[in-house]
């Protein structure tokens, strides 16, 4: 991380460090993850909020070496060539309907977004980390995932593990391997709706 990229990323207003510490490598350790560091992610996952309690994201995650070839089968070729060294891949996935009703729950993307964060950061007090992406084939993930897409929306695709040394990536990833800058507090909060249709 170079000077210019950490002083990019100080706040402009004092927050936990937790939500800047948080970003997502592409340069990933092979070392596997102990099942408690995992049910530990999910955890904290578990408790994040949702409309009525609703709780619509699911965790799909493999249960062999099988498995995982196949869900790194399902990402398209550039993040397959950096995720390949993740020892953890998962997929997020929002219930379309409430259990309850059966009426469509038009908050379950926003929902499953605060699980997917609850997740990210869990894994940063673990000395991990997780990087979301929406690079996979959407269509064949609810067929090798065996999903209804009646029921679920295929969210994103996840991989968590140890950083690693970026100098371990293709040099063309290499260049990608810094935190992203965020744009000005003003850029993202308005305090009135006109300014919105500007």
């Amino acid at each position: 991380m170079t000077a210019s990229t950490v002083s990019s990323r100080i706040p402009v207003h004092d927050v936990d460090c937790i939500f800047t510490d948080r970003w997502s490598p592409r340069a990933f350790k092979q070392d596997a993850l102990p099942e408690h560091q995992i049910q530990a992610l999910f955890e904290a996952a578990r408790w994040a909020p949702s409309c009525f309690n609703e709780q619509p994201w699911l965790f799909v995650y493999p249960a062999n070496a099988q498995h995982h070839e196949m869900f790194l089968d399902l990402l398209v070729p550039k993040n397959r060539r950096w995720a390949c060294k993740a020892p953890l891949l998962l997929f997020l996935l929002a219930r379309r309907h409430f259990a309850q009703s059966g009426k469509e729950n038009r908050h379950a993307l926003f929902d499953a977004g605060a699980a997917w964060l609850s997740l990210a950061l869990q894994a940063r007090r673990l000395g991990l980390y997780a990087h979301a992406m929406a690079g996979f084939d959407l269509e064949r993930s609810y067929e090798q995932l065996q999903v209804d897409p009646e029921k679920y929306t295929v969210v994103a695709a996840i991989a968590i593990g140890r950083h690693d040394s970026p100098e371990n990536l293709p040099e063309d990833l290499l260049a990608m391997e810094t935190p992203n800058d965020r744009k000005a507090p003003s850029e993202i909060a308005v305090t009135a709706c006109p300014l919105i249709a500007e």
